[in-house]
């Protein structure tokens, strides 16, 4: 038996720890946790030498609840747009464009704080990510509780944005760095199917109470979280990595070599069609079902709420699915289809009733549930010493795809309608991701103790 290197004792400490919870802990936290024990079930399903213990140690843990709270603030602009922008005196029309502007600076802002963070994920370390991300998102969203103006808003929705890039690559990489590797597919359903009910908590707290208050919860949980955090340690393999590699965290790296460039190029078509369902499909919902016909009104937060009901389903299924089939690649393609599929119903398949119109962003957003599933690919194709910069930039390039698909399908509708501006825009985004799912290689047995 060959000895064991670091990476694998680092792992195994983590064996004995095991979340405390105390009276004064919030009670959402206390919810998913709950939820998180229920993964126990999966060790039946796990080869008898894995031990279930890994899949909840304190690492995994803290990723899926910084996930979810990252969720949580990067969705709630979306549920509260309409109302939050009437509030400051909009009109219908200038609720769509402002809103439209306004989402784009968030974008904009994932796409620099991908950047930024993934290239200190690797030169300083996963946590130092993640908990400077989630201070400076958690400022973001409770100032946005005070904004009076759009142009506040804006600035503020940016700052949020670039907080926000930093926490979904920095924890799945953390997570695939930490677990071996015939359980990192599990490992990644569970950090995103508990992080994305951060989406329906948003919706609910909206529901019961006004927008201001609901960006204010979103922060305190952010703030909160830092709690748990200090109990999380380095991932061995970075600490290791530091001495063998000059190149940690270089973007010229990803971009200089040809075969490495359009590998990371791939990754980010796979994903594209998630961020065109949840940027246009579910953000503009209101717009499409006016466009349908349907004389109900539709509650874009409502419909927000079940593309992501739909996504924490689809994402336990997916890593499930990956693991059945000893298959990155497949599991992604069979999503993307399915998608595919939902899609064309949304668009063209004559919805007229709200409760149906529902249920299908519910199903898309179940078809999409391999956001995890890709970014795992991602943290998986790369070397130690760039892993965390491509995915926490793959992570949020994708997010910002609606910085090209939104104004395209802007610029459509006027001139073909918003249905079939939509179907444009849904094309190109398929044949993108078809094409890189085509040429991706296959992850699944990866050894990730590697440096590139």
């Amino acid at each position: 038996m060959r000895p064991r290197g670091f990476s694998e004792r680092f792992t195994e400490q983590y064996k004995t720890y095991r979340p405390s919870l105390s009276s004064k802990t919030p009670f959402c936290v206390i919810a998913f946790l709950m939820i998180l024990f229920r993964f126990k079930n999966m060790k039946n399903t796990i080869t008898e030498s894995a031990s279930s213990n890994r899949l909840l140690s304190l690492p995994v843990i803290v990723s899926a609840l910084g996930y979810f709270v990252d969720v949580y603030d990067l969705i709630v602009f979306n549920i509260v747009r309409v109302p939050s922008l009437k509030s400051l005196g909009l009109s219908p029309e200038e609720v769509s464009s402002v809103g439209a502007t306004i989402y784009n600076w968030q974008q904009a802002g994932l796409l620099l704080g991908g950047i930024l963070w993934g290239i200190l994920a690797d030169k300083r370390g996963r946590l130092s990510v993640l908990f400077g991300s989630i201070i400076m998102y958690s400022l973001a969203n409770i100032l946005c509780g005070f904004v009076q103006t759009p142009i506040m808003y804006g600035v503020l929705r940016f700052i949020a944005g670039v907080g926000l890039a930093g926490e979904l690559g920095a924890g799945l990489t953390l997570v695939a760095e930490i677990l071996p590797k015939h359980l990192r597919g599990y490992g990644s359903s569970i950090v995103a199917s508990v992080g994305l009910l951060g989406a329906v908590v948003a919706f609910l707290t909206n529901s019961w109470f006004d927008w201001r208050t609901t960006y204010f919860a979103g922060g305190g949980l952010g703030l909160a979280l830092l709690l748990l955090r200090v109990r999380v340690y380095e991932s061995g393999m970075f600490e290791q990595a530091k001495t063998q590699s000059s190149q940690r965290g270089s973007m010229r790296a990803l971009f200089a070599d040809s075969v490495r460039f359009w590998k990371y190029m791939r990754c980010i078509g796979v994903g594209v069609p998630t961020y065109f369902v949840i940027g246009i499909l579910a953000t503009f919902s209101n717009e499409f079902a006016k466009a349908l016909g349907i004389t109900e009104e539709i509650v874009t937060g409502r419909c927000v709420m079940y593309v992501f009901v739909g996504t924490v389903v689809g994402d336990m299924f997916s890593g499930l699915l990956s693991q059945w089939l000893k298959s990155r690649r497949m599991a992604i393609g069979s999503m993307t289809t399915m998608t595919l599929i939902g899609v064309v119903f949304y668009l063209y398949g004559g919805i007229k009733q709200a409760n149906t119109f529902y249920l299908t962003c519910a199903y898309l957003g179940f078809s999409i549930g391999y956001i995890a599933m890709f970014l795992t690919v991602t943290a998986e194709s790369f070397g130690t010493d760039l892993r965390a910069t491509a995915t926490s930039t793959v992570a949020n390039f994708v997010r910002a795809t609606t910085l090209l698909t939104l104004p395209l399908y802007q610029y459509l509708k006027p001139d073909v309608g918003a249905i079939s501006a939509g179907g444009l825009v849904a094309l190109l985004c398929f044949v993108i991701a078809y094409l890189s799912l085509f040429l991706m290689e296959e992850t699944f047995h990866k050894d990730l103790d590697y440096v590139e």
